[in-house]
């Protein structure tokens, strides 16, 4: 693992707790799960990524383009396998966009936010794994 993946895992492990709060992005306070990538960004990197535009809280939205696979796209490094500190990002069914983003703290666990339970930990498990559309590595940081 990389150290900028371990960097991540644990900036990610420290969120656990966060309510949710839809397009939130603050640690403690409040975040979603695209708030939870941005808010660990910013924490790692010292500045916010991208500003993502208002997003629907529903993620089985069937919108037009693929927005967080293709900002996921710019902005890390797409990757092949499952590790500690990589980003994750889930479709609902394979016909929909990606509309859920975690961080793996292991090949089989990851945090990540959702509506009635805010930022946890979860297994990796078959339901979750069959709906993953893309893993990232995020970017080595720059001197």
């Amino acid at each position: 693992m990389s150290a900028i993946g371990e960097t991540i895992a644990t900036a990610a492990t420290d969120w656990v707790g966060t309510p949710y709060r839809h397009q939130g992005a603050t640690r403690g306070v409040g975040c979603d799960c695209l708030g939870l990538v941005r808010g660990v960004w910013r924490e790692v990197y010292g500045h916010w990524p991208q500003e993502p535009g208002p997003y629907a809280a529903d993620w089985a939205e069937a919108g037009a383009g693929d927005a967080l696979l293709e900002a996921a796209r710019r902005n890390c490094v797409e990757a092949n396998e499952l590790a500690r500190g990589r980003l994750v990002l889930f479709r609902w069914r394979p016909h929909l966009p990606a509309k859920h983003a975690g961080v793996l703290i292991a090949p089989d666990r990851f945090v990540h936010a959702y509506s009635g339970h805010g930022v946890v930990a979860s297994a990796l498990v078959p339901q979750w794994r069959r709906r993953v559309a893309g893993v990232f590595e995020f970017p080595v940081m720059s001197d």
